[in-house]
This record gives C-alpha cells, sequence and structure tokens, in this order.
C-alpha cells in the first residue's frame, strides 16, 4: 500500500470513529419518567402540589402554580427537568427542624434524573390531570386527593408510608368511622403517626358525592386488595 492510499485509509478510519463517538454524545438521556412519578408520589408529593401526580400537599411550593407561568413564556421541559434537579441537589436553605426543610438529595444518581424529568414533563402543564386509577370511581376520589402519597393501599396499587397502612387500620370500621378519619382527621390519631401530618380541609375539598365514592371504595377494598 502507497503513502497516500495509507493516509486515506486512516483518514477514512478516523471519520468513521468520530461518527461513532458523536452518535453516541447525542443519544438522548433515557430517563424513565414512570419511576420518577412513583418516587415522586412517594418522596415529593407529602410536600408538594403536583396535578399530574394527584398530589396536593402544600408544605412545599406548588409545583404547578411555580412552572406554570415560566411554561407559558417559553420554558421547555429540559430547562424545568434541569432547575428540578438543581433544587434537589441543592434545595433552599431552611431550619432542619422547619416543616419545610427538605434535605438535599432526597433521591440521588438515576433516581433524581428520572424525577427531574418527570415534573419536567407535566408540571405547570394546562389542564394537566392524573392518569385513569384502579377501583373506579372511588378509586379515582383517592387518586385525584394524593392519598396514595401518604397511604399504602393495596386496592389502590399505593405504598405511602407517612400515614397508616389503610389495610391494617381500617377493618371493623363503620363508615362514618372513616368518614370522620378523612375529615377530621386529628379527632382519633393512630399510633404511632404525628399530627398535622393529613391534610385538615378534606371536608370542605372534597365534595360529598365523591366522599361517599371514596368511604365506600375504603371500605369495599380495605384488606382485600379491591375484591370482594
Amino acid at each position: 500500500m502507497g503513502p497516500r492510499r495509507a493516509r486515506l485509509l486512516i483518514a477514512a478510519i478516523a471519520a468513521t470513529a468520530l461518527v461513532v463517538v458523536a452518535g453516541c454524545d447525542l443519544q438522548p438521556d433515557a430517563s424513565d419518567e414512570e419511576n420518577g412519578r412513583q418516587l415522586f408520589v412517594e418522596k415529593c408529593g407529602t410536600c408538594h402540589t403536583l396535578s399530574e401526580a394527584a398530589t396536593t400537599a402544600t408544605i412545599g411550593p406548588d409545583l404547578d402554580a411555580s412552572f406554570a407561568n415560566a411554561r407559558s413564556v417559553g420554558m421547555t421541559d429540559n430547562t424545568i427537568e434541569g432547575v428540578v434537579k438543581a433544587q434537589i441537589a441543592n434545595p433552599r436553605a431552611t431550619d432542619p427542624d422547619s416543616p419545610t426543610y427538605m434535605p438535599p438529595e432526597l433521591v440521588s444518581g438515576r433516581d433524581a434524573d428520572d424525577v427531574a424529568a418527570y415534573v419536567g414533563q407535566v408540571a405547570g402543564v394546562p389542564g394537566i390531570e392524573p392518569p385513569t386509577a384502579p377501583g373506579g370511581p372511588g378509586g379515582q376520589v383517592f387518586a385525584s386527593n394524593g392519598c396514595g402519597s401518604c397511604h399504602t393501599f393495596e386496592a389502590a396499587g399505593s405504598s405511602g408510608t407517612v400515614g397508616p397502612n389503610l389495610d391494617d387500620v381500617l377493618a371493623g370500621q363503620s363508615p362514618g368511622q372513616v368518614e370522620q378519619s378523612i375529615v377530621d382527621p386529628e379527632a382519633d390519631i393512630s399510633q404511632g403517626f404525628d399530627a398535622g401530618a393529613m391534610p385538615a380541609d378534606y371536608g370542605q375539598t372534597i365534595d360529598p358525592e365523591d366522599l361517599q365514592l371514596l368511604v365506600d371504595f375504603l371500605l369495599g377494598s380495605a384488606g382485600n386488595g379491591g375484591g370482594n
């Protein structure tokens, strides 16, 4: 092989390698938004409102309200994702004893990427709603009011641990007791759980028909995964 052909062959190999490397660099980061949603509900939904996640807590900022205006003037999903990821890594400084305290890296690594990607896609999107929930109309009320972010309930597919496991504590309760625990959660606090963890305004924010659907769903499904 002559010198010129050798130089051309080397150049061709180098160009091919450059294309391969560039192609790898251009591959999108394959975040798992479904994992991000689940982690958000479990880890973040106890403090933040986010419509698509059906979380309604008010301890921390309402993420829909926080990003709605920015999105309306052109902030992209990727930009919101970056903001959320930075906030996860370095939250606003707050007294660790304050209810609003958020620890750094509440989720980390790939999980933090997934949560940030999920929030980036859904926060502040006009008219967005949570997906259809298991359990029929009562299950939808359960999901739409963020109950799964705090409670484990097999029929709803939730695994929250901030509040009691509903499959355990609802056994033997009457409809009146279940309703009271929703609209007046301070009346009878389950042993081992703190006062003030559950919103006290569900009597005003859940209409009576939906409240009845929720009570029926809870009592009809507790302890049996939604079976009859």
